[in-house]
């Protein structure tokens, strides 16, 4: 007798990671929810991978781990960045295309212009590349004792909508969420435009030599402005950026080929 569930009883592949390592509190928050959602598999660095963005591994091998399932999720550890773990994840973990990519909750805002030093994100990138619906989850704290409760909500309610209806192609989202508070809501928006500033403290290592270690501090370039992320999460709204890929600027195309363009001949007369 055929035993096998017939496809609509298939619950959605979910694929979870992260750039805090697989013992995250922010990355067992996710699998917790996630999992009321569909069938959830984590593939997690085996070390914190913050700022790597978008690195891969190109000098030496990749290295799986299986853990114990935890939330009824199976959970692997890579030994590589957030990109690595999902291409790896889709190409030797999970026995079929997943229906969802959730990266995080991420321990520290990834708003304004973070997304382009994010690990997190880097791994949210990478999912909507390979046009899977993919969502990055930050919460704007940074300790690793950083309390996920009040988040959840909100968390449960976007990735339900993202189950629902889906994603544009080519289009993921950049979520942060503000910390200590029960979000008031929740705001789409744009990125807020900024920059970095005193990047590194200078120290002395114990063997006197000078050195430096990252500090850095985002300042936002337009506060005023209603309409990016950076106000809304002052004003205590989770923020959700639709992000994409594509860095082309096609505002710029036809002004800057009005200078560029030129066909030139093989130089024969």
């Amino acid at each position: 007798m055929d035993t096998e569930k017939p496809a609509t009883d298939i619950r959605p592949l979910i694929l979870i990671t992260n750039d805090d390592a697989i013992d995250a509190p922010g990355l067992d928050v996710l699998v917790r929810v996630a999992a009321e959602f569909g069938d959830v598999i984590a593939v997690a660095p085996v070390l914190p991978q913050s700022g790597k963005s978008s690195a891969i591994t190109v000098d030496g091998p990749l290295r799986i781990n299986q853990l114990a399932d935890r939330h009824g999720a199976r959970r692997f550890t890579v030994s590589g960045t957030p990109v690595d773990c999902v291409k790896l994840a889709l190409d030797a973990i999970v026995p079929r295309r997943p229906d969802l990519l959730l990266s995080g909750i991420n321990h520290g805002s990834n708003s304004g212009n973070a997304i382009t030093y994010s690990g997190t994100m880097g791994a949210v990138l990478e999912g909507c590349t390979v046009g899977i619906p993919s969502v990055g989850f930050s919460l704007c704290h940074h300790s690793i004792r950083a309390d996920f409760g009040l988040s959840e909500r909100c968390v449960r309610e976007i990735i339900g909508k993202v189950m629902q209806t889906g994603m544009p192609d080519y289009t993921c989202l950049n979520v942060n969420i503000p910390a200590r508070i029960v979000p008031k809501g929740i705001k789409v928006c744009r990125a807020a435009r900024g920059h970095w500033t005193q990047e590194y403290a200078r120290m002395t290592d114990p063997h006197g030599v000078p050195c430096y270690w990252l500090t850095g501090r985002f300042v936002n370039e337009e506060p005023q402005a209603d309409d990016t992320d950076e106000y809304w999460l002052d004003k205590g709204y989770v923020s959700v950026v639709p992000c994409t890929p594509d860095q082309t600027d096609r505002d710029f195309i036809e002004p800057f080929g009005a200078i560029l363009d030129v066909d030139r001949d093989n130089g024969e007369d």
